[in-house]
């Protein structure tokens, strides 16, 4: 090994922040009250912070020959944002829209040149390494030393969450899809230079996971393991293991808030039918969808606006903070045109690169890693609201993912340095 691969390159430097900004934040224990602490919109500080992470991440690549993939897809890309801000236009706060459109913008530029700042896998490894090991140890450290920080307390407003941990994340349904990623994480460093280290992350990852009483993502980690090598070693079922699996879980999910049928086979399984209040908010919002279903109500909207309050419902599901359901959400923000954009780029196009990833001699086990995020988070899209979720490491890392596949199929990080 050569001795320059023990040094940080400026490039791994500007990933570890990255990483650290969106798995970390700003105020990592500042969230006591139960409304979480990462990065938001909202906040001034972030904001700039975001900024000044885009431009010198962007900056790094100005002489990077690979800076030619940056926001590929360009043409779907460039169809998504204007979708969004033409529909924006005509939305009751066009302002409001546009300031999260842009946001949005820089957030997809991070991830994007995430992937391109490392010099290779050895020194993407080591900042995941590093990410990963202070992620958790800061997890570990509010549940044990600060609880009111990490851990539920009954006297919140969702009491029946009292004793789940949190961590560093502001619901434990948010730790709990932070730590599967962060156990995948783990799994991938045990085959990429850190066997010892990447073990013990994916240990005390699915440990803290179990703790925050997060039961999909507690389900769907093994799960997702599971689909990730029937995708490599089963060719013919990629499709129906990836895109059929999520068209037909979205159809059960969202037929159970509007089919009396299929709500009473959901609920003869034993499966709670409202999936913890759930299938209410997808009724509120399958009906404000009925009502605009080409353009939608613009970028972001839509709940907790002035406008949602005022329309007269007996439902109490014009309160919740978003539809739970990233494809609902989808339509609520642009449309059916949107939707359709949104599952050409984040299904489809993801699905066709994995599998061209893997017959390429790219690394396989950065290609596993990537593989496994994509699944898993396309099939928690179902079930939370993800795309387009700026705060937190969910969509940050969903996009490292989705653009990850991308360059494994087109190209790759060197294996070492030439």
């Amino acid at each position: 090994m050569r001795a320059d691969r023990a040094t940080w390159s400026f490039g791994s430097v500007i990933l570890l922040l990255l990483f650290c900004y969106f798995w970390i934040g700003l105020s990592p224990f500042a969230h006591a009250d139960g409304k979480g602490g990462l990065p938001s919109t909202g906040n001034l500080l972030n904001q700039i912070a975001v900024i000044v992470l885009f431009i010198t991440a962007i900056a790094n690549l100005w002489r990077n020959p690979g800076k030619s993939v940056l926001f590929s897809p360009h043409v779907l890309l460039a169809l998504i944002l204007v979708w969004f801000s033409f529909v924006s236009v005509f939305s009751f706060d066009p302002a409001t829209a546009f300031r999260r459109i842009i946001y949005a913008l820089l957030i997809c530029g991070c991830a994007n040149a995430a992937l391109l700042l490392p010099r290779d896998c050895r020194d993407f490894a080591r900042v995941i390494a590093t990410c990963a090991t202070l992620a958790l140890l800061l997890n570990y450290f509010a549940v044990l030393v600060i609880p009111s920080v990490g851990v539920h307390g009954a006297h919140e407003v969702e009491a029946a969450l009292a004793g789940d941990w949190r961590g560093i994340f502001g619901h434990k349904n948010a730790a709990a899809a932070g730590m599967a990623y962060l156990a995948l994480f783990g799994l991938y460093l045990r085959k990429a230079s850190y066997p010892k280290l990447g073990s013990l992350i994916a240990i005390l990852s699915a440990i803290f996971l179990l703790f925050a009483g997060g039961k999909t993502a507690t389900a769907m980690l093994p799960f997702v393991l599971l689909l990730g090598w029937l995708f490599e070693h089963c060719k013919p079922l990629r499709g129906f293991i990836t895109i059929g699996l999520v068209i037909a879980m979205n159809v059960i999910l969202i037929g159970v808030s509007s089919s009396p049928a299929i709500n009473a086979m959901v609920a003869g399984l034993g499966i709670d039918a409202t999936f913890t209040g759930r299938s209410a908010i997808w009724s509120f919002a399958l009906a404000r969808i009925s009502e605009s279903p080409f353009i939608g109500y613009g970028f972001q909207l839509l709940w907790g606006s002035e406008f949602l309050r005022n329309i007269t419902t007996e439902s109490w599901a014009y309160l919740a903070a978003h539809s739970h359901n990233s494809f609902l959400e989808t339509l609520l923000n642009g449309g059916f045109p949107a939707l359709i954009l949104m599952v050409l780029w984040l299904l489809i196009l993801p699905l066709r690169d994995a599998s061209e990833a893997f017959s390429t001699q790219n690394d396989p086990n950065l290609t596993r890693l990537f593989l496994r995020i994509w699944i898993f988070s396309i099939l928690l899209a179902g079930l939370e609201n993800l795309f387009f979720v700026n705060n937190g490491p969910l969509w940050f890392t969903m996009l490292v993912a989705v653009f990850g596949l991308r360059l494994q199929a087109l190209a790759s990080l060197q294996s070492r340095q030439i």
